[in-house]
Formats: C-alpha cells, sequence, structure tokens
C-alpha cells in the first residue's frame, strides 16, 4: 500500500509549539497536508500520554486512529473524511559530557504500543522530569538511551534527529560527534536510520560513506499542526508498525520509494554565520575569515554546508549505489505568496490555498502529482508555473544561517512583478 509519512512532530506540550498542536488539529491537518500516518510526538510527557490512550483507538497493528471523526471546522478544508494513522514517537533531548566535550544530542524514539512507552516512560522519569517539556532534556547518554529502549523492546526505532544541525544533532558542529560509532559505539549496529532535517538533503549525506549503512528518512519537526510535511516519507509497504520498520531498515527502494525534502539552502542552519551581525558565509568565505565573525570577532557558528564538508570522503555530486531517492519541494503557499506578491499569512494566499485544497484534495498531491493541465483549469498559471518550476528544481534561494531561514525565490524580479500585477488583476476583478 502506498502511503506518506511525516513520524517528527511535537505536541503543544513542547517548549515554542503552538498551543493547536492537539490530536483534532493534527488528524485535521495532516489530511490537508495528505499525510496518512503521522508521529504523535512527545508520548514521554504525562499530559500528552493521557491524551494518546483517551482519544486514540487500535487501527492496523501497530498504529492508532482517532476514537470519534471530528467534525470539520476551521478554515481549511481537510482532503479526505480518512482518519489519520498515528505511530507513537517521541523526541529527547540527551545532553551530557563525553570525551571532555559536552554533548547534546536529539534522538527520536518510534514505539509499537502503549505498553512499550510505559515501561520507557518509567525507566526515564528515574533520569529527569518528563513533565517539564514534550521534549524532555535528559542527562543520558545517547548509548545509554538506546541501551534502555532496546532494552525494553527490540521492535523500537532509535533515529538522530536532524543529523547536522549546529547545536543539538549526532553531526553537529557545536555539540557532536564525527561518527555514528563515537556517539553509540557498540550500540551503533542498531542504528539503523538517520533523519536529514530541513537544512540537509540526501545527496549532502551521499558524500559520507561511513552512512551507506544506515537509511536516510525526513520529517517535518513541526512545531504547528500547519507546518506537517514540510519533509514527509513516501512507503509502499504494509500498513502497519512492522511494515514502516522492516522498511526503513531493510533500506529497500520498492518499499520505502522516497523522502520529500526542504530545498536545503531553505533551512536554518545551511550556512555559516551570526544571525546578530547580519553575517551569512559559504564555507569557503568562512575559512577566509579562520571561522571568526569580522563583526563581533567571535567564532562563526558553523552550519551544515560546512559540517558536511569537514566529514565528506566524497566528491559533490557523489551517489552511492542503492540510496532511496528524493524529492525536493517548496510549501504550497510559498508559491502562492511568490505570485501574489503578498505574504504567506495574507488572507488572499489562504484563501486560494483553501480553494486548491478543496479542488484537488491534500497539498502533496497538488505539490507531486497533479497533471499541470488540471492545475490549469482550477489556478492562475502562474502558480501552475510556480508549482512546475519547484518539481523540476528550478528554484534560487538565498541560504539560511545560524537559526535564519533562507529566503526561495522561483521567479525573477521582472516575472515575479509582472506575476504579481497578472495575478491580482485575475484574482480581485
Amino acid at each position: 500500500m502506498k502511503f506518506i509519512a511525516d513520524f517528527h512532530i511535537h505536541s503543544k506540550y513542547s517548549r515554542a509549539t503552538s498551543p493547536q498542536s492537539d490530536l483534532e488539529n493534527l488528524d485535521k491537518w495532516a489530511r490537508i497536508k495528505g499525510v496518512d500516518v503521522l508521529g504523535t510526538g512527545d508520548f514521554t510527557h504525562p499530559q500528552w500520554l493521557g491524551n494518546l490512550k483517551g482519544k486514540l483507538e487500535p487501527a492496523e497493528p501497530g498504529l492508532y486512529k482517532l476514537k470519534f471523526q471530528i467534525p470539520d471546522s476551521g478554515s481549511q478544508t481537510p482532503c479526505s473524511k480518512q482518519k489519520t494513522r498515528f505511530i507513537l514517537t517521541t523526541e529527547i533531548s540527551c545532553v551530557y559530557s563525553k570525551n571532555g566535550k559536552v554533548r547534546k544530542i536529539h534522538i527520536l524514539v518510534l514505539a509499537p504500543d502503549f505498553q512499550t512507552v510505559e515501561k520507557i516512560n518509567t525507566h526515564l522519569s528515574w533520569v529527569g522530569n518528563l513533565k517539564a517539556d514534550g521534549r524532555p532534556t535528559l542527562g543520558l547518554d545517547a548509548k545509554e538511551l538506546a541501551k534502555i529502549v532496546l532494552g525494553i523492546n527490540s521492535q523500537c526505532l532509535i533515529v538522530p534527529c536532524h543529523l547536522y544541525t549546529p547545536w543539538f544533532s549526532l553531526f553537529g558542529s557545536k555539540s557532536g560527534f564525527d561518527s555514528i560509532e563515537e556517539c553509540f559505539e557498540d550500540y551503533s549496529k542498531y542504528i539503523y536510520a538517520g533523519e536529514t532535517g530541513l537544512s540537509s538533503s540526501p545527496p549532502m549525506s551521499w558524500r559520507n560513506s561511513s552512512l551507506d549503512r544506515i537509511t536516510l528518512i525526513s520529517n517535518s519537526d513541526a512545531h504547528s499542526p500547519s507546518h506537517i510535511a514540510r519533509e514527509a516519507n513516501v512507503f509502499d509497504a504494509e500498513l502497519s508498525y512492522q511494515g514502516i520498520v522492516e522498511a526503513i531498515k531493510s533500506k529497500d527502494p520498492k518499499r520505502l520509494l522516497y523522502t520529500i525534502e526542504f530545498y536545503p539552502e531553505e533551512g536554518k542552519y545551511y550556512y555559516d554565520g551570526h544571525r546578530n551581525c547580519g553575517i551569512s558565509l559559504s564555507p569557503q568565505e568562512t575559512k577566509k575569515y579562520n571561522g571568526i565573525c569580522p563583526v563581533c570577532g567571535k567564532p562563526l557558528t558553523i552550519g551544515v554546508s560546512n559540517r558536511i564538508e569537514q566529514l565528506a570522503d566524497r566528491p559533490q555530486g557523489f551517489k552511492p549505489k542503492g540510496v532511496i531517492p528524493y524529492k525536493s519541494l517548496v510549501p504550497l503557499k510559498e508559491i502562492i505568496s511568490e505570485v501574489l506578491g503578498v505574504g504567506v499569512a495574507t488572507k488572499s494566499v489562504d484563501r486560494e490555498y483553501q480553494r486548491l485544497i478543496e479542488k484537488v484534495g491534500s497539498e502533496l498531491k497538488i505539490l507531486l502529482e497533479t497533471p499541470d493541465s488540471e492545475l490549469k483549469s482550477i489556478t492562475l498559471p502562474e502558480i501552475v508555473e510556480g508549482v512546475l518550476w519547484v518539481r523540476q528544481g528550478k528554484v534560487e534561494v538565498e541560504p539560511g544561517y545560524d537559526g535564519v531561514y533562507g529566503k526561495v525565490r522561483i521567479f525573477s524580479q521582472a516575472a515575479k512583478n509582472n506575476s504579481k500585477n497578472n495575478s491580482q488583476r485575475t484574482l480581485f476583478s
């Protein structure tokens, strides 16, 4: 069965998340986006776990669905009446000292049932406070976390999150390691997958031969329901927990068809730089400045692109055998926003977005599958052109750095001005 899955999200109990991140809204937005299987996120948090146990019921083996169909409400039109399948997941922040350095690693855990989750939570509650944050921060070695979780249930999956993010990741420049083995030691053999993160794409990791054995997956790390599926995974496998985990572990391109990616330059940590100083630098420019900010004289935040260069043992463009394909996308609202020449959060963008979802069914269906002939019959030709150009990779991105998102440009400035005038005349005539 073909389905789209996004495993890494957060509930309203995580810091810096939307209060709308409850099960009802997550279910609704998963359908708007076109996601069939959604991670619950935050199963370590007692109140969120109570919500999950109270509102979910078993569906396919190891997957869950809402007990009651939620009436459609709000400004968005859900893509289908099919209930979203939920898979039990959480992200844990491991902060600890190892080999004379402070390490900060985020780990995604997938679990097959509530009994396993309760045992994991019991063990982790002895280590730290699970009530303080939906993504708990524990003084626990990442290897020890893997040992605890897999000791409880070997069917769990341990996935290092956003592999190269500077501050909180396995390979992060500020607090990470140089290899999976350095981090997980003898438990490295149980690490079957790694998450690319918004600021990197699979070809960047293909340059590191030590990662050939793991499967690269992609997830949204959504802190609000509307950000679901900005990255995701497309499967053709048995719709079950076991079917998903086996597809990932086997790295089988017939079962894990491809990943959906951000253009990595749009991520917040692609380039090096200093946000407060307004300094954004490529790895080559950083080298010229010896890693020091030319404005304030302090060390730069070394981003993903530079970190890839440090770890790579292969040239740019190298493609190993048997890799899982990928497709890079730009969120639909960003395309509409650029065409109309107005902000992403404006009413005119939202109206057109809603109309397209109602006509076609879901955002990912529009971005990935809908023929241009069909799109031309329901929306502005400039929006159709934008969708097609994104599919073909015809975009320019001003790279993000030090916590600042990159800026995507699909059209040249002249084309954008012309598009804005034509589109506004069409929309408001």
